[in-house]
């Protein structure tokens, strides 16, 4: 125990996780950084992708375009040295096999809703994510946020329905497929960030690089069973309408793609499953705001009121979050002093993981302790050293 210990003390610096979701407490600006390029991204591919729909119906075929630029784009980044491959077992390449299918699968079903139902439609459903984002760490990890938490996830919610509001249209198979997207992009989501952060470690280029072979066989198994294929075989070489022009749009679409898989893996990372959607709910409220400047969009009083209630949602989510993480910080360094004076607690600690240099992962110590200098000490102690593989367990026996 006195060897944990002495390891954990010499590690700088000291971050606390959060633990319901797993993510890694970093700065405010850092936080804001990841969500800003996650927000660009995510904004303009989501209105890219719906004009495109309209000229390229077939969302199977350009899911598999999303996971061959993420092919090429990580196999780039592999040999400039950005990133480099990790040694995994039969299970870490079963795991990643799974989320693989559930990528093409969240990526598949979006893009065919977008093709059944209006815009406003596919962001109202789209916001209820957060609420089964909640559903799952309940359900599967036994674990509940703050009820302040929960609070701000109605704003952020029902200001999406208002500010979208007006053009509902969609058929009952658009709306299920819609919801159905919703729940699996909420599954991924978390999936994402448990892969990261306790479960493989890897970093998000070398995510992409394992899944996206498997997903683009995938798109391409679903495309040509679905009818897909000939479809667009026969617009684009017996119609003669696919040019040069569509192959330039298509090019785009792809690298806006992988910049956003980049972005939107390592802002999960950094702020957590919850947050992740919450920031996709005010994006949408940012999406109608840019329609109103771009493209003369007019917006009634209960689009307004909509969008002011997403903000103001996005807002008092943030400031519980810092409230709450400023409560982990106090809570992790009185844990910590708590084991020094002999008294019992509970003890978490986080340290950055980088598996491919095989440095400190992470450290979690459980302990009770009795204030009676005759007792023992009992407690468990988990470190990961990343790449390495070094756990520790301790029990220093049972206080009587």
């Amino acid at each position: 125990m006195e060897k944990l210990r002495s390891m954990i003390q010499r590690q700088e610096p000291i971050l606390p996780v959060n633990v319901v979701d797993g993510s890694v407490t970093v700065s405010n600006l850092t936080k804001f950084k990841y969500l800003a390029i996650y927000f660009a991204f995510n904004l303009g591919l989501t209105l890219y992708n719906k004009a495109l729909m309209s000229q390229f119906p077939y969302p199977f075929l350009l899911t598999a375009l999303h996971a061959a630029f993420g092919c090429i784009g990580t196999h780039v980044l592999l040999v400039h040295g950005d990133f480099t491959l990790s040694r995994l077992t039969s299970k870490d390449v079963l795991m990643l096999s799974f989320f693989s299918i559930l990528y093409t699968a969240n990526i598949a079903i979006s893009n065919m809703s977008l093709s059944l139902v209006t815009i406003p439609f596919h962001q109202a459903v789209r916001a209820t994510t957060p609420v089964f984002i909640v559903a799952i760490y309940a359900i599967f990890f036994s674990s509940t946020y703050g009820s302040a938490t929960y609070y701000t996830l109605v704003p952020v919610i029902a200001g999406v329905g208002f500010a979208t509001y007006g053009d509902y249209q969609a058929t009952l198979f658009g709306f299920l497929i819609t919801l159905l997207g919703a729940v699996l992009a909420a599954i991924k989501t978390v999936a994402t960030n448990r892969i990261q952060t306790t479960g493989l470690h890897l970093s998000a280029m070398e995510i992409l690089y394992r899944m996206c072979p498997l997903a683009l066989l995938q798109s391409l198994s679903m495309a040509y069973f679905n009818g897909e294929t000939d479809a667009f075989l026969q617009y684009a070489f017996d119609s003669g309408k696919f040019g040069n022009q569509d192959i330039t749009v298509l090019i785009v679409n792809g690298a806006m793609a992988f910049g956003l898989n980049l972005a939107s893996f390592a802002a999960n990372k950094k702020v957590g499953a919850l947050a992740m959607t919450v920031a996709a709910n005010v994006k949408q409220a940012l999406a109608v705001v840019l329609a109103v400047v771009f493209w003369r969009l007019t917006v009634g009083i209960m689009n307004a009121f909509g969008i002011a209630l997403t903000m103001f949602g996005g807002f008092w989510y943030t400031r519980v979050e810092m409230a709450e993480q400023l409560a982990s910080v106090g809570t992790s360094a009185s844990a910590a002093a708590a084991m020094e004076d002999g008294k019992a607690g509970q003890f978490h600690e986080y340290f950055e993981p980088d598996r491919n240099e095989g440095k400190v992962g992470m450290a979690r110590w459980d302990f009770k302790v009795t204030d009676t200098e005759d007792d023992d000490q009992a407690g468990m102690a988990y470190w990961d050293f990343g790449a390495t593989d070094l756990h520790m367990d301790t029990d220093e026996g049972e206080p009587e």
